[in-house]
C-alpha cells in the first residue's frame, strides 16, 4: 500500500468539502470520537439544513481511508458522547452500536445540535440533547423518541428576536454532574463589550428550577466522576478568559490570559474543548491556548494549569486515536459568500502527538482579573495564571479622584495560601506599570486595593 502524502500533519486525502449549492457555506468537523474500530466524524454546515451539501457523518478505517457512512445527513452538529449503559455513541442526530451499526434520531435532524450529556433520572435509557439556538430535548436511546423540554433561552431571560439588543443564542456545551445539568451560551457581540449587556450564560437545572450561575462568554463544561469530580466550564469576558471550577459544592472563579482575539466573538469560538488526550490526562484550548489540565483536585483547591502553547487554529474537537493525537479543523468557511475571497467549504483532521504541540507558537497572551470593573476596598480579585509564561508585567489604572493602593499577593504552592509580594500607589486618576523581575513566577496572582473604586483595570502582559 502507497504511504499517504503527511503534511506536517495534515493528510490532504482526508479533506472534507461541502458542495457549492444550494448555497457555499461551512464544512467545519464539529466532533470526533474513536468506536467500533474507527474513528467517526460528523461534519456541519453554518445553519440549518438546505444550506450546502456533501457534510455529515464520516469514518476512518485502520488504514487512513475515509469513508462517508450511507446514514450521512446534512446538518449542523458538534455533540459527542458515549452512553456507557447501552454501549452506544452519539454523534450529531445518530448512535452507534459497538459493531459500528448506525441509527439516526430523525426528530433532531434538523436541530443544530451542540451537546449532548446524562440525564437526571433515567440515565439507563436516556439523554439530553441541547440546541444551538437554546432548545433542550430528552432522547431515549432504545427507541429513539424524543421529547421537547423547554427553550432555555426564555428559562435563563436571554433576549428574544425583535428585541432591541437581540444576537443569536449559541449555547455550546451541556454537562450532567452532581445532580445538576449545566449549560453554556457563548453570545458575545460588541453590546457585551460596551457593558451595554450580557447575552451569554453558563446556568444550571436540577430538573425543576434554573439557576444562572454566570452571564459572561461560556463555551465548554465538562467533567468526570474519578481521580477528581470536579465540573469545569471555560469561557471569556472582556478583561480575560475565565476558568469556572464546581468542587466541593461550590463554583469558584479563576482567570487565564487570552493568546488571541480572533475567538472573542459569538461565531468565532468553533469550539473550544477539554478533552482526555492520554489515558486520564486533560488538555484544556481556550481562547487561542493550549493548556495542560489535571483532573484532580486536592484540598478543594485547583491547580497544576500550564500553558503548553498559543495558536490560531478553529479546533472543532479533538481525541487520542490510534496512538495518535487528532485534531479536527474547519479551513475555510464562505457563509453565503460573506467573504469574497473564500471559495468551497472545507476542513481536514491534524494528526501527530500530543509531545509536538511544544513545538507550536510560545505560550503568550493578556488579560487580569479587572477591566474597567467596579472594585470593592479589600475584596481580592479573581486568581489570575501565572506560571508558564517567561516575561510578566501588569497594567494599573483606576478612575478616582485620590491615589490607590494596589495590593498584589501570589499563591506561589498553588494551594490558595496567600502572599504578599509588593504595594504599587497609583495616583489619582492615574496609571502605573509593574514588571515582576526576570525568571519570576507562581502559580496565581491576584490583586487588592484599599477603598472602594469605580472603574480599576489590572491587565497583565505575558511575553
Amino acid at each position: 500500500m502507497l504511504h499517504p502524502i503527511n503534511i506536517s500533519g495534515v493528510l490532504p486525502h482526508l479533506a472534507v468539502k461541502a458542495q457549492h449549492f444550494p448555497r457555499r457555506s461551512e464544512s467545519g468537523i464539529g466532533a470526533l470520537m474513536p468506536w467500533a474500530n474507527r474513528l467517526w466524524f460528523v461534519t456541519y454546515v453554518s445553519h440549518k439544513a438546505p444550506s450546502g451539501a456533501g457534510t455529515g457523518l464520516f469514518y476512518i478505517d485502520d488504514d487512513l481511508q475515509i469513508h462517508k457512512h450511507p446514514q450521512s445527513v446534512v446538518g449542523t452538529y458538534a455533540n459527542r458522547m458515549i452512553h456507557a449503559e447501552s454501549s452506544q455513541l452519539i454523534i450529531g442526530p445518530h448512535i452507534i452500536d459497538p459493531d459500528g451499526n448506525v441509527r439516526t434520531f430523525t426528530e433532531l435532524v434538523d436541530i443544530r445540535i451542540t451537546a449532548t450529556a446524562r440525564h437526571l433520572f433515567d440515565p439507563d435509557n436516556k439523554v439530553y440533547m441541547v440546541g444551538m439556538e437554546g432548545e433542550l430535548y430528552e432522547a431515549d436511546v432504545h427507541t429513539l423518541q424524543v421529547k421537547y423540554i423547554c427553550d432555555m433561552t426564555r428559562e435563563l431571560g436571554m433576549t428574544q428576536r425583535g428585541d432591541a439588543h437581540w444576537a443569536q443564542p449559541h449555547f455550546k456545551a451541556a454537562f450532567c454532574g452532581h445532580d445538576r445539568l449545566i449549560v453554556a451560551n457563548n453570545t458575545y457581540d460588541d453590546h457585551d463589550y460596551m457593558g451595554i449587556i450580557n447575552h451569554g450564560r453558563l446556568a444550571e437545572w436540577d430538573g425543576e428550577t434554573w439557576r444562572i450561575i454566570d452571564t459572561a462568554q461560556y463555551n465548554e463544561v465538562v467533567g468526570r466522576s474519578t481521580i477528581g469530580n470536579a465540573i469545569f466550564a471555560t469561557g471569556q469576558d472582556r478583561a480575560s478568559a475565565i476558568l469556572k471550577v464546581f468542587v466541593n459544592n461550590k463554583w469558584r472563579t479563576y482567570r487565564l490570559p487570552k493568546a488571541t482575539h480572533t475567538q472573542d466573538h459569538t461565531v468565532t469560538t468553533e469550539w473550544p474543548r477539554i478533552r482526555e488526550v492520554e489515558s486520564e490526562r486533560w488538555l484544556m484550548n481556550t481562547c487561542g491556548m493550549f493548556y495542560e489540565l489535571p483532573a484532580m483536585q486536592y484540598a478543594g483547591e485547583i491547580w497544576g494549569v500550564r500553558p503548553i502553547c498559543s495558536h490560531l487554529r478553529i479546533i472543532g474537537d479533538f481525541c487520542s486515536w490510534n496512538g495518535l493525537l487528532v485534531m479536527a479543523g474547519d479551513q475555510t468557511t464562505p457563509i453565503s459568500d460573506s467573504n469574497i475571497f473564500v471559495g468551497q467549504p472545507q476542513a481536514n483532521l491534524w494528526l501527530g502527538k500530543t509531545d509536538d504541540l511544544w513545538q507550536w507558537g510560545k505560550p503568550q497572551g493578556w488579560g487580569g482579573p479587572w477591566h474597567r470593573t467596579p472594585v470593592k476596598a479589600d475584596s481580592p480579585s479573581d486568581p489570575f495564571l501565572m506560571t508558564g509564561f517567561e516575561h510578566k508585567s501588569v497594567h494599573l489604572s483606576h478612575d478616582a479622584g485620590h491615589p490607590v493602593a494596589f495590593t498584589i499577593q501570589v499563591d506561589f504552592y498553588g494551594d490558595g495560601d496567600w502572599k504578599t509580594l509588593d504595594e504599587v500607589v497609583v495616583p489619582s486618576s492615574g496609571y502605573k506599570s509593574y514588571c515582576f523581575e526576570p525568571g519570576f513566577s507562581s502559580h496565581w496572582v491576584r490583586f487588592i486595593i484599599d477603598r472602594d473604586v469605580e472603574s480599576v483595570s489590572a491587565q497583565l502582559f505575558y511575553t
